[in-house]
């Protein structure tokens, strides 16, 4: 029996391979997570020495080497430098090993790693199980890891990367080319759902962003939100973008509510908006068809 056959005929097989796979790209996803915002500051960097006529290598951030990309070079100690070996680096269980701190200095690796690792595994190896062997479950899987990167990088910096939301919502819009309205699978969705999806989630959250600041004089957004937006309408279709919209907006409100009366957040101090997007976008691809359709078949039963 081929490995496809294995893949295809056993669910568990499936799963504990899939959540292997997950644990591995969520070994590179922290890099992602860590040097694109990196290297986007290099850029602009470079960009404002070559208007002010300075020395764009004297503009770049501090302790990053001349080559610097999400390949080059390779991952190292954050404190002392030192290169991670390859069998310091296998997902979750070098950190387990080395108790969470550095193999040459001593200290304390951040507890972030293996959470990236760990949810991307465990998320995908959900999306195995609910959706079994098939290539829209690859879909789901790459939708599912571009939104825990823009999730954590929004986290940190409260930015949604071009480089990330755009080819994410074009993937979306590309797959939505093989997708049926009655194929069943989470994604793809038809093309006209998908295309109706991606106009309506940008232009809705653009109009609420314009009447907020023309109501209060303040931004209450950024635009990469749209984009994230506008790629979920791509992946998911037009129909699911309320209920997306709605379970990020409430989730956002009570987060931000517990951080205040928590006194760790002031109320003016903005929260990032892409992680709640981002979790409530999964979670619809997920449950979302279904939830729909038993909130809908509820309406059909008392009418």
């Amino acid at each position: 029996m081929s490995l496809i056959e294995l893949l295809a005929t056993s669910p568990g097989f499936l799963i504990v391979s899939i959540l292997v796979l997950g644990l591995a790209v969520g070994s590179f996803l922290n890099v992602v997570i860590y040097r694109l915002p990196l290297m986007m500051e290099r850029q602009w960097r470079e960009q404002c020495a070559e208007v002010s006529d300075e020395a764009a290598a004297a503009t770049w951030p501090a302790g990053t080497p001349e080559t610097f990309n999400l390949v080059v070079p390779r991952s190292s100690c954050p404190s002392c430098r030192a290169p991670i070996t390859a069998l310091q680096n296998v997902p979750l269980v070098s950190w387990l090993v080395l108790r969470g701190r550095c193999a040459s200095c001593g200290k304390p690796i951040s507890a972030r790693y293996p959470l990236v690792e760990a949810l991307t595994g465990i998320l995908s190896a959900l999306i195995a199980w609910r959706y079994g062997f098939g290539w829209p479950t690859l879909a789901a899987l790459v939708l599912t890891w571009y939104l825990i990167a823009l999730a954590f990088i929004d986290l940190d910096h409260q930015l949604l990367p071009d480089s990330l939301t755009l080819p994410l919502l074009w993937i979306g819009l590309f797959l939505s080319l093989w997708g049926s309205p009655a194929a069943g699978a989470p994604v793809p969705v038809d093309p006209r759902s998908s295309l109706v999806g991606a106009m309506a989630g940008y232009a809705s959250l653009w109009s609420v962003y314009h009447l907020f600041r023309l109501v209060t004089g303040k931004e209450g957004m950024g635009y990469g939100d749209f984009k994230l937006f506008a790629a979920l309408g791509a992946w998911l279709g037009w129909q699911l973008l309320l209920p997306v919209i709605l379970i990020a907006a409430l989730a956002g409100a009570v987060v931000g509510i517990a951080l205040i009366a928590l006194r760790r957040r002031h109320r003016s101090t903005p929260i990032p908006f892409g992680p709640f997007l981002a979790a409530s976008g999964w979670l619809i691809l997920m449950f979302g068809r279904r939830l729909v359709a038993t909130y809908f078949g509820l309406f059909a039963i008392h009418s």
